[in-house]
């Protein structure tokens, strides 16, 4: 059974269709779900910003309206992506909305040129914004960025940030910077936010993020020295928790998730929980 989610670059100067709703990380929806006619939609007076052909979902193509701002339609709400990410079981859909939210970023962000301030137009044919007055091409931007499960026998460490739902732990999170190896923010982001040094890290496996445009690639690593000193206004609390006492744990849907569950399970001889989408 093929895919029922593929990309493809469509023209949005076709009619008809299916269209997806998104401003600053939230899509409306109604009891229908989150596609819906695009032709009904253009005939509303939506404060649209961007428009871009995305793929096909279930064999209907499916395009992106992107808004200036939250608006009333009616029968319809909005829901942010994260919420979307927790409730929804239907992975492809799911997929479709991670690729339409960083389109939108990527769009809504590259309006104007960053070299010499213009108006940007689309490249027709390919994924592209492009500078008519000084030839500037900006393409959609993954930022790289790691995540790493620490352990120590049977404990694994796990943190949280002030920004986190109230009592969920996960693993310790970062951006790579500039002229840094995703090794050595591994280690850095570890040593920072907790204090502690580890083992050299082994990659386990890697998901888009798309909060708003980040590629998460996912590490194991061995705790090697330290004690816990968690890094001020970053984490709220850190500490080991055994392999069966856990506290809260992310969405089931995030790579941060799988990499404990993955431990756990190879740590108890259960069966391996699938990787992320």
């Amino acid at each position: 059974m093929g895919l029922r989610w593929q990309a493809a670059l469509l023209d949005p100067g076709e009619p008809g269709g299916l269209a997806l709703v998104h401003c600053h990380q939230h899509f409306l929806c109604d009891r229908q779900g989150v596609l819906f006619p695009r032709d009904w939609l253009k005939r509303l007076a939506l404060p649209l910003l961007s428009e871009q052909g995305l793929g096909h979902f279930d064999g209907e193509r499916v395009f992106l309206l992107v808004l200036e701002r939250q608006c009333e339609v009616p029968g319809a709400g909005w829901l942010g992506l994260r919420q979307l990410m927790q409730e929804d079981d239907d992975h492809e859909r799911y997929r479709m909305l991670a690729f339409a939210a960083q389109i939108a970023t990527w769009a809504s962000q590259h309006r104007f040129c960053g070299s010499c301030g213009a108006p940007m137009r689309q490249r027709p044919g390919e994924r592209a914004m492009h500078c008519e007055a000084c030839g500037t091409h900006h393409y959609p931007r993954i930022s790289p960025s790691m995540i790493v499960l620490v352990s120590r026998g049977d404990e694994i460490l796990l943190a949280r940030s002030p920004r986190f739902v109230p009592g969920v732990y996960s693993a310790l999170a970062g951006f790579v910077e500039p002229g840094e190896s995703v090794e050595q923010c591994v280690a850095r982001e570890v040593r920072e936010e907790v204090g502690l040094s580890i083992q050299p890290p082994h990659y386990i496996a890697s998901q888009g993020w798309p909060f708003p445009h980040s590629l998460m690639l996912g590490f194991h690593a061995e705790y090697a020295a330290g004690d816990i000193v968690p890094q001020p206004e970053e984490i709220e609390d850190a500490a080991w928790f055994h392999v069966e006492r856990l506290p809260v744990l992310p969405s089931r849907r995030s790579i941060a998730r799988y990499l404990i569950e993955l431990y756990v399970a190879r740590r108890l001889g259960k069966e391996e929980p699938a990787p992320p989408i």
